[in-house]
């Protein structure tokens, strides 16, 4: 093995070491706040937390999917009809403040 190499791998085991202690203090943060009632409670929220989020991910993959599909098959509203539409209605919502 390189130095190089050696050298990376400890700079990583030493950033990989410094994030663990932050999450494990942020963690007895929220034991001691009363937040939760253990580290274990943090973790699962975390993990909680991250398949929303995965799930939410995999919903919006799967509706662009969809919205490209119909927009190929010529389905949809033409670009310029959604613009006017737009611009139609911010003119109107300008106007009625006005008044």
């Amino acid at each position: 093995m390189t130095d190089d190499h050696n050298r990376d791998t400890a700079s990583k085991a030493i950033d990989d070491h410094a994030l663990e202690k932050t999450y494990e203090e942020a963690a007895d943060d929220l034991v001691r706040s009363g937040r939760f009632a253990t580290r274990e409670d943090v973790l699962r929220e975390g993990g909680r937390l991250v398949e929303w989020r995965e799930l939410r991910r995999a919903e919006r993959d799967a509706a662009l999917a969809r919205g490209l599909a119909q927009a190929e098959a010529g389905l949809g509203t033409p670009l310029e009809e959604v613009l006017a539409d737009f611009e139609g209605r911010h003119k109107a919502l300008a106007e009625r403040r006005k008044a």
